[in-house]
């Protein structure tokens, strides 16, 4: 291996352990030296930011595509108006209409 490819790995790896000296550094404070952070937790929170940027484009698509519908010339959406007083339902059954008797059955005699 050339001598120019082994300082271009050292200064990678130099890099990589000063940039995660430094995180710790600044999520544990002084007790870094006995708290880790573990690299898959770095990644569920990432994957977890992505899936909510997703999740806010769906949103906000969704709500971009009703609210192209209700512009002018767009379906109108039917108002319900009551002119004059509202008069109770007729006693009965709970859907308000009158209880229905039942029927005497036909014979048919021959």
């Amino acid at each position: 291996m050339p001598v120019a490819r082994q300082y271009d790995t050292q200064l990678i790896e130099s890099v990589a352990v000063r940039r995660r000296r430094l995180r710790e550094a600044w999520l544990f404070g002084s007790a870094r030296s006995r708290n880790t952070l573990d690299e898959g937790v770095t990644k569920l929170f990432a994957s977890a930011a992505i899936a909510a940027v997703v999740c806010a484009g769906c949103v906000g698509y969704s709500f971009i595509q009703s609210q192209r519908g209700k512009g002018p010339g767009g379906p109108v959406a039917p108002s319900a108006t009551v002119s004059g007083p509202v008069t109770p339902l007729p006693s009965g059954t709970p859907s308000g209409r009158p209880a229905e008797t039942p029927k005497a059955p036909v014979s048919k005699t021959s």
